[in-house]
């Protein structure tokens, strides 16, 4: 609650965000012997409204991301001006429209902008354009930085102006990779609530009959938290469907029914769940991963697993500060698992060097370590090189060092999807390493992922993630016992 409390007393650094790109827009012209002129000047335009085809309800409004970074406005149809030199930021809202008022009350009024954003001024769209007009007569002649072109209602006005597109768009996403504060207790806060929705998954499971049940179960808990949106489409498999890295149907009876409190415990046909889900709170993200045992008892094959995607998650946290080099964790994750997979005879038939060489682990690994997290789930400035030739680093969402401040998940996984791994049983080079006979007692384990946000500090990280992932822990909590 205290948490809480400090996040609704200050404002959303804006401004700080505001001044930030302009600082790295003049390091990137500096770069090439230029400087930033000084009568520039930023503009944004925010997301409209858009009204559905042959409907006149609207689509879910999703403010753009670069608006909502630099001016804390949630609101659709709004448009931003930043004075580099002056250091003044405008926002621009929509007017009052009597009309529309009667249907959806009273919107914000520009007062009230003020006092909830941390900008300088507020004025309506209506006079947008003239203030557009008054920054093309300022000599010298500015530079409107733009993320891209834009309406053409303001073509001919910004026909008198110096417009440069494309360095602001990159440059945010570069500033958005370390995370103030209070973007910081923002994560924490969706963090907050995920766990409480992750807790009441777990409860739900002796009565849930389907999947599509205990999704409901976490929407439901985190709107009752006040968080109206989730951060993604969650991921609510059962049984094989958790080795669908990205699965959204949600749909799947669960069978048989579970009678938790058994001795010994009823298996299901489906032995686990895997519930990949997170909120959102202003605009920013939470990203988390259990696997759950359906049963309330992990089977000795899902324990195994669980147990060595712990292990894989507990030895990329080991290595994690700031400037380490993702490379290496990924790496590290997949030696892991390696060595994990080799003690249970599903691999063989090499040393573990020689299995790394070969890739193998990759047939049960397959995605990357993490990603970047904060406005969005999978958020801005990882370069990911999706042409890398080396299969076990394509799909990684990060490459090089990881700077102190960035927020990223840690997510390794085990998977048993047969439409990845059954290619490696057929191929000659490579079947000799799985045995697989020993393999078809994995099959039903579907995958294991587990996922926690962390915020990179100089020396290490600090976890933001406090949802159960104890083993011990779940099952207690499946079972009643807390």
């Amino acid at each position: 609650m205290e948490q809480k409390d400090a996040i609704k007393k200050g404002k959303y650094p804006a401004k700080n965000h505001c001044a930030r790109v302009a600082e790295h827009i003049a390091k990137n012209l500096s770069k090439s012997n230029q400087q930033i002129p000084s009568t520039s000047v930023i503009y944004l335009e925010g997301q409209k409204t858009i009204l559905q085809e042959d409907n006149d309800e609207p689509q879910p409004f999703r403010q753009r991301r670069s608006f909502f970074y630099l001016s804390g406005c949630a609101l659709p149809d709004c448009h931003l001006t930043y004075n580099i030199s002056t250091s003044t930021l405008t926002l621009f809202i929509p007017p009052l429209d009597p009309d529309s008022v009667i249907w959806s009350g009273l919107p914000l009024l520009p007062k009230d902008a003020l006092e909830q954003y941390d900008i300088d001024e507020c004025l309506t769209t209506k006079d947008l354009p003239a203030h557009l007009s008054w920054i093309s007569k300022q000599h010298p002649a500015p530079t409107l930085y733009i993320e891209t072109e834009t309406s053409t209602s303001l073509s001919s006005i910004l026909a008198d102006l110096h417009t440069e597109s494309s360095i602001l768009h990159p440059v945010i996403d570069e500033c958005r990779v370390v995370k103030d504060p209070y973007e910081i207790a923002l994560i924490r806060h969706a963090n907050d609530i995920s766990t409480r929705a992750h807790t009441a998954v777990l409860r739900a499971i002796p009565t849930a009959k389907n999947e599509q049940d205990l999704e409901a179960t976490f929407i439901a808990s985190c709107i009752s938290s006040g968080a109206k949106e989730q951060a993604y489409s969650g991921i609510f498999g059962s049984g094989e469907n958790a080795a669908t890295l990205h699965y959204q149907k949600n749909d799947q009876v669960s069978d048989p029914p579970i009678y938790v409190g058994d001795s010994p415990p009823v298996p299901r046909a489906r032995q686990n769940l895997l519930v990949d889900a997170g909120a959102e709170w202003s605009c920013y993200c939470s990203d988390v991963t259990r696997t759950m045992p359906l049963s309330g008892t992990f089977s000795a094959e899902s324990r195994a697993i669980y147990s060595l995607v712990q292990e894989m998650q507990d030895a990329a946290f080991a290595l994690l500060r700031a400037g380490v080099s993702w490379e290496s964790l990924h790496l590290r994750a997949h030696e892991v698992a390696i060595s994990g997979l080799l003690k249970l005879g599903i691999l063989r038939n090499g040393s573990p060097e020689e299995l790394l060489k070969e890739r193998i682990s990759v047939a049960f690994f397959p995605h990357g370590l993490g990603h970047y997290l904060g406005l969005d789930t999978h958020d801005t400035g990882g370069n990911p090189d999706h042409g890398d030739q080396d299969g076990m680093f394509r799909y990684l969402r990060i490459r090089g060092e990881v700077p102190e401040g960035s927020v990223v998940t840690v997510e390794p996984g085990v998977y048993f999807c047969r439409f990845i791994v059954e290619p490696y049983l057929k191929d000659e080079r490579t079947r000799g390493f799985i045995d697989e006979g020993v393999l078809e007692r994995f099959w039903e384990v579907g995958g294991v992922r587990i996922e926690d946000d962390v915020l990179v500090t100089k020396d290490g990280y600090e976890n933001l993630t406090t949802a159960p992932k104890g083993i011990e822990e779940m099952e207690r909590i499946i079972k009643g016992s807390e």
